[in-house]
C-alpha cells in the first residue's frame, strides 16, 4: 500500500480543494502547498526503503482489476522509475511555490495541478500496461484545461495542438499494446508477461510494434519531427505549468521508450542506428531553432527538444554508459528546464515581455535573479560541476563505444547550446540599464527558495554524482544485458 498512498495523497488534496469556496484563494493555495510538500516528503522518505543493490521491481503491490482481461492495479518502482517519481514530487512543489500570482481561476488551477501530479506519478509507478495507458491519457485532461483556461492569447490553439498530437500518438501506442497483449501468456497486461510474450514474436512483427510505441512516446518526448506541439504549448501555458510540462511530461515519453526497449530488445537492436540518427537530428535541430529565438520561453522550449535528443542517443547506445547517461539526462534536464521556466516566468510577471531585445544589464537591478539564471544556463550547456555534465559525459562515452567518431555530433550540439546560452546571458545582463527596467523587483524569499532548491540539485549531482548513479546502476545494467552488452 506504500505506493498507493503516495498516489492518493495529491488526489485527496485535489478533492479537498474542490470543496473549498473559490473566493478563499489563500486557503486553496495553502492546501495545495501543504499537499505538495507532504507528497514530496513521503516520496523522498521511501529512499530509505529502496535497496540500490537489489535487482528487479521494489515496493511492488498488485490488485486484480479484471481477471478476464488480465488487467491489474499493479505499482512498483526500480532504478529507472524511482528517480522520476522523486523529480515529479519536487517539481510539483516548485510549481506550486511559483504560482503566487495565480488569482483568476485559482481553485480550478490548483485542483488540476494536484490531479496532474497524481497522473504523472501513476505513469512512472505503473507495472501494468493498461494502468500505464490510463494514467498516460489522464495527464491530458488537466493539461488541456490548464493551458486552455489559464494560458496566453493563443491558448486555445496551443491546447488543441497538444491534445491532437498526443492523442494521435496514443492511437499508435494503443494498437501496439494490443498486439503485445495478444502475444502475452494468458493474455495479461502485466509488463513482465507482455515482455515475455513479445520475445516469441517474429522480428518483423516486433519491429512494427516498436515503431508504434516509438511514435506514441516520441510525440511526448518529443523527437523530430513529432515536436510541433511543444513550442506553442510552452509559450501559451502558465509558467508553473511549463515547469511540469518540460520537467516531467517530456520524461514520460523517454521513460516509456526505455520500457518499450526493455519489452522488445530485438526490435531496438534492429533500429539502433536509425534511433541514433534520429537523436543527432533532434539535438542539432532543437539547438539551432533555440539559437534563432527571441522569445525566452520559445528558446527554452526548443532547447528541451535538443536535450531530449541526448536522452534518445543514450537509449540508442544500449550499453551501460549510454543508458546511464539517458536516465541522468532525464533528471538533469528536469532540474535545468524547471529552473529556466521558473525564472523566465518570474521575469515575465514583472516586465510583461519575453523578447530578449527588451532587456539589458539586469544584473544591476536583479542580482539574485541574475545569479540563478546564469547558473541555469551554465547547467543547460553541461559544463563541469553541473548535473548536465555528468549526463552528457556518460552519453558521450556510451556513444563513442558504439559509433566512434560520429558521436562528435553531440559535441556540436553542445557548442550550439553554448552559443544561445551565452547570447542570452549577454543580452540579459550586460550593457546599460534600460529605463523601463530600472524598478523591476528582484526575487522574493519564496521565489529564491524555489530557484535555490533546483539549483542545489543541479550542483549537488554535478559535484557528487555517486548517489544518483548508484540509484540507477542496477536497473540500467539489467536492461543493458538484454542486448548482450
Amino acid at each position: 500500500m506504500v505506493l498507493t498512498i503516495l498516489l492518493l495523497m495529491p488526489l485527496a488534496a485535489a478533492a479537498l480543494v474542490g470543496l473549498l469556496p473559490a473566493r478563499r484563494v489563500e486557503w486553496i493555495r495553502a492546501v495545495a502547498f501543504l499537499a505538495a510538500a507532504l507528497t514530496l516528503a513521503y516520496a523522498w522518505s521511501l529512499l530509505g526503503r529502496f535497496d540500490t543493490a537489489a535487482p528487479g521491481i521494489q515496493l511492488f503491490e498488485t490488485h486484480v482489476w479484471n481477471p478476464r482481461l488480465g488487467s491489474s492495479f499493479a505499482l512498483g518502482v526500480d532504478g529507472i522509475s524511482f528517480p522520476m517519481v522523486l523529480l515529479a514530487t519536487l517539481l510539483t512543489l516548485v510549481a506550486v511555490l511559483a504560482s503566487g500570482s495565480i488569482r483568476r481561476g485559482a481553485k480550478l488551477y490548483y485542483l488540476l495541478i494536484l490531479v496532474l501530479e497524481a497522473a504523472m506519478l501513476g505513469v512512472f509507478m505503473a507495472r501494468d500496461w493498461s494502468l500505464f495507458y490510463v494514467f498516460w491519457e489522464l495527464t491530458l485532461i488537466p493539461l488541456f484545461f490548464l493551458i486552455d483556461r489559464l494560458g496566453g492569447a493563443n491558448r486555445s490553439r496551443a491546447a488543441l495542438n497538444f491534445v491532437l498530437y498526443t492523442m494521435g500518438g496514443s492511437v499508435f501506442m494503443l494498437v501496439a499494446l494490443l498486439f503485445l497483449y495478444d502475444a502475452a501468456p494468458g493474455h495479461s497486461f502485466g509488463m513482465s508477461a507482455m515482455a515475455e510474450g513479445a520475445r516469441g514474436l517474429p522480428p518483423q512483427v516486433q519491429l512494427l510494434i516498436f515503431l508504434g510505441l516509438l511514435i506514441g512516446f516520441g510525440v511526448k518526448m518529443p523527437i523530430f519531427p513529432l515536436h510541433g506541439w511543444l513550442p506553442l504549448a510552452h509559450v501559451e501555458a502558465p509558467s508553473p505549468v511549463s515547469i511540469l510540462l518540460s520537467g516531467i511530461l517530456l520524461k514520460m515519453g523517454s521513460y516509456g521508450l526505455i520500457r518499450a526497449a526493455e519489452t522488445l530488445p530485438a526490435a531496438v537492436l534492429a533500429m539502433q542506428d536509425w534511433l541514433a540518427a534520429l537523436a543527432f537530428v533532434t539535438m542539432l535541430y532543437g539547438g539551432v531553432l533555440a539559437w534563432r529565438q527571441r522569445d525566452l520561453k520559445a528558446m527554452v522550449a526548443y532547447s528541451s527538444v535538443s536535450h531530449m535528443g541526448v536522452v534518445l542517443l543514450g537509449i540508442a547506445t544500449l550499453n551501460v554508459a549510454g543508458l546511464t547517461g539517458a536516465v541522468m539526462q532525464m533528471v538533469a534536464h528536469g532540474l535545468v528546464a524547471g529552473a529556466l521556466f521558473l525564472l523566465v516566468g518570474l521575469l515575465y510577471e514583472r516586465t510583461h515581455t519575453r523578447d530578449i531585445a527588451d532587456y539589458s544589464s539586469l544584473v544591476r537591478v536583479m542580482p539574485r535573479f541574475a545569479f540563478f539564471t546564469v547558473l541555469a544556463f551554465i547547467a543547460a550547456v553541461g559544463l563541469p560541476g553541473t548535473a548536465g555534465f555528468v549526463a552528457e559525459l556518460h552519453a558521450l562515452i556510451g556513444g563513442f563505444a558504439r559509433w566512434g567518431g560520429w558521436v562528435a555530433l553531440l559535441s556540436l550540439s553542445v557548442l550550439v547550446s553554448a552559443a544561445y546560452a551565452l547570447r542570452t546571458v549577454g543580452r540579459l545582463f550586460t550593457g546599460p540599464v534600460s529605463s523601463t527596467m530600472r524598478d523591476v523587483p528582484d526575487l522574493t524569499r519564496a521565489e529564491m527558495a524555489a530557484a535555490g532548491v533546483l539549483s542545489a540539485g543541479i550542483v549537488a549531482i554535478g559535484f557528487f554524482p555517486a548517489p544518483a548513479l548508484a540509484l540507477v546502476a542496477v536497473s540500467v545494467g539489467n536492461i543493458s544485458r538484454l542486448f548482450g552488452v
